[in-house]
């Protein structure tokens, strides 16, 4: 007897998705022939993405996608651990939706990959950002001195803390 495996449900049909892709691209391109009454496939790839008085916002369901997505992909193990996962889920969704003109439905039916692929980039962009900065924090701590940095204004429960913050700073940066 032979076991049938059920299928199991992504958080994002990525069928559903490429229609609403469809569906949002005739909108785009009907928006921008009734304003300029030329139509959006004549124009270089460029004018895709521009804004332009009356273009059609992004619809719920694929901002939704965009989040599921980028939220998703904040889970694997490389992604996880970093304390600034929000702002790298926002960078995601915020390049999804400057790059929505540039997915083409005739070359792939694959907008999840498309997706994921924009999303990944952007939260490899976003930890290079987040590192620059530490960086450059601890760049400025060391210029500044660290009894600067690190005074304690006679408070006994504190100090103790802040020492040993102190103290595994030095110890990180002499290592």
């Amino acid at each position: 007897m032979q076991k049938t495996r059920k299928k199991s449900e992504h958080y994002v049909n990525n069928k559903e998705l490429l229609e609403a892709i469809v569906i949002y691209r005739k909108k785009v391109e009907r928006s921008y022939k009734e304003l300029y009454g030329k139509d959006l496939s004549e124009e270089p790839k460029q004018e895709r993405g521009k804004q332009w008085e009356g273009k059609p916002p992004i619809p719920n369901y694929l901002g939704e996608c965009f989040l599921k997505i980028a939220t998703h992909l904040s889970y694997k193990p490389n992604f996880v651990n970093y304390m600034f996962r929000e702002d790298m889920i926002c960078d995601g969704i915020e390049n999804c939706v400057q790059y929505i003109h540039n997915f083409n439905p005739e070359r792939s039916s694959n907008p999840f990959a498309y997706f994921t692929q924009i999303i990944h980039y952007a939260f490899l962009r976003r930890i290079q950002k987040e590192k620059k900065q530490m960086e450059i924090r601890t760049k400025i701590i060391e210029r500044s001195g660290y009894d600067e940095v690190f005074s304690v204004d006679d408070d006994k429960y504190n100090s103790a803390e802040y020492n040993s913050i102190k103290d595994a700073i030095q110890t990180k940066m002499y290592q």
